[in-house]
């Protein structure tokens, strides 16, 4: 099942759209769960990452779909957002949010069948991705496995350290461990669990991974080679 939001202050485009999303879904075997909003502010206010892709009106009177986007983009860098607007040159901002495609009103449904088919596929690709949910201050925030470089054990917190930034948890190792269980990650010190494929470099008793220099425990320096060996020849 996809989960689509339709964000549009023009309540006769939101019901066109979503009767097009049925007709796509009806005519594609997938089933959709569709939520509409009035306004980017009704979706950004408690923003939770539920959604596959949200469909974002460019122009909304209280907040538009750029400010609307900076504001998912905060707490979920995944999910896949198409601007809808009536002029192709205001879509161009999009890039800075990392939209992934636009559409014009008014709108055609080939034109639309084309665009969802590229969101679906897109979807598919990213659904075969493993994240977690990181708490940021009052916020709980997607994090893909693939962006998180390594953890750290910091006396009773948990510092999870990502591509982008650094995240705090209040949780123990194991429970960690335990979610990315069958995803390549390892312990290469008592403190430290990393993510195999950041590795940059492996030398004597240490790892490099995104500008970090990663102690390797001796009595685990045996086994964790081990494991990035049968990693490597895996093909990865």
């Amino acid at each position: 099942m996809l989960s689509i939001a339709v964000v549009d202050d023009e309540k006769s485009f939101s019901t066109q759209l979503s009767q097009m999303l049925r007709r796509w879904g009806d005519a594609h075997g997938e089933k959709l769960a569709i939520t509409c909003f009035e306004d980017g502010l009704d979706i950004a206010d408690n923003f939770k990452s539920r959604w596959d892709i949200i469909f974002l009106d460019i122009q909304m009177k209280l907040m538009d779909g750029l400010e609307t986007a900076r504001a998912i983009r905060r707490l979920d860098g995944e999910v896949v957002l198409i601007f809808v607007t009536t002029m192709a040159q205001y879509a161009i901002n999009g890039y800075e949010v990392d939209a992934f495609d636009y559409i014009l009103k008014p709108l055609s449904y080939p034109q639309f069948e084309l665009r969802m088919n590229k969101a679906a596929r897109e979807v598919e690709k990213k659904k075969k991705h493993s994240y977690v949910y990181l708490k940021k201050y009052s916020d709980t925030v997607k994090i893909s496995t693939d962006d998180i470089l390594y953890i750290e054990v910091v006396g009773h917190t948990l510092r999870y350290v990502t591509v982008g930034e650094t995240y705090e948890q209040r949780q123990p190792i194991g429970e960690a461990e335990k979610a990315l269980a069958g995803l390549p990650f390892a312990r290469c010190s008592l403190s430290f669990l990393v993510n195999l494929k950041r590795i940059d470099r492996v030398s004597g008793d240490s790892l490099f991974v995104g500008g970090h220099e990663l102690p390797i425990s001796r009595n685990r320096k045996k086994e964790f080679l081990q494991v990035f060996s049968d990693y490597l020849e895996a093909g990865f």
